[in-house]
């Protein structure tokens, strides 16, 4: 039986923690940045962003890789319906953080795959509910200037000292809160056709 065609792999993402969780799977790799406005669209449900950027980030990138197989990844931080992305600056993030204390919030992540030479779009999000501590003005200060999360959505990063603010965690795939769900990413990239493992 031959062996299916092994696709060169670019990550559709300039994100450093999605390169760290990419190179878990022992592929071989290029990083392309997408280029995509990642402006929600008016009443866009958090889960619907995150859908459409992922899918619109592998498209972009897939345009000049035609033949390789391209993720694309993106994280909306999901509460009670609103979204909050990457705060940018440590006033936003403040205003982030005192949002969430105390709260249940959603981080959505989705990941595409696409292939322009073969035809192949998958899309997956992996939601994760994580439970904010009631934290004080004071933790959320030293934690910010600890930690400058200002490239995280919702400001917390849980792979660092973001996870001191946290009470719990509850999904089905660890890597998702971090930014790249890798199960589902391998699920896709085996549908694909690569070898995974490899």
């Amino acid at each position: 039986m031959p062996e299916p065609l092994q696709r060169p792999l670019v990550l559709g993402s300039t994100s450093p923690y999605r390169r760290e969780l990419l190179q878990r799977l022992r592929v071989p790799f290029e990083v392309a940045a997408p280029e995509v406005d990642e402006t929600p669209l008016p009443a866009e449900t958090p889960d619907a962003l995150a859908r459409r950027l992922a899918l619109a980030k592998a498209r972009a990138v897939a345009a000049r890789f035609p033949d390789a197989l391209v993720i694309g990844s993106d994280q909306v931080a999901d509460l009670d319906g609103q979204p909050l992305g990457k705060p940018g600056s440590h006033e936003r993030a403040c205003a982030q953080l005192r949002a969430m204390r105390g709260r249940d919030v959603v981080f959505q992540t989705a990941v595409a795959v696409v292939c322009g030479a073969s035809g192949f779009e998958r899309c997956d999000l992996a939601a994760v509910r994580v439970r904010f501590r009631a934290l004080c003005d004071a933790e959320i200060e030293r934690y910010l200037i600890a930690e400058q999360p200002y490239d995280c959505a919702g400001s917390a990063k849980s792979e660092g000292l973001g996870i001191a603010l946290l009470e719990a965690i509850d999904n089905d795939d660890p890597t998702a809160l971090v930014g790249l769900p890798l199960i589902r990413t391998c699920r896709m990239l085996r549908e694909a056709g690569l070898r995974l493992p490899a």
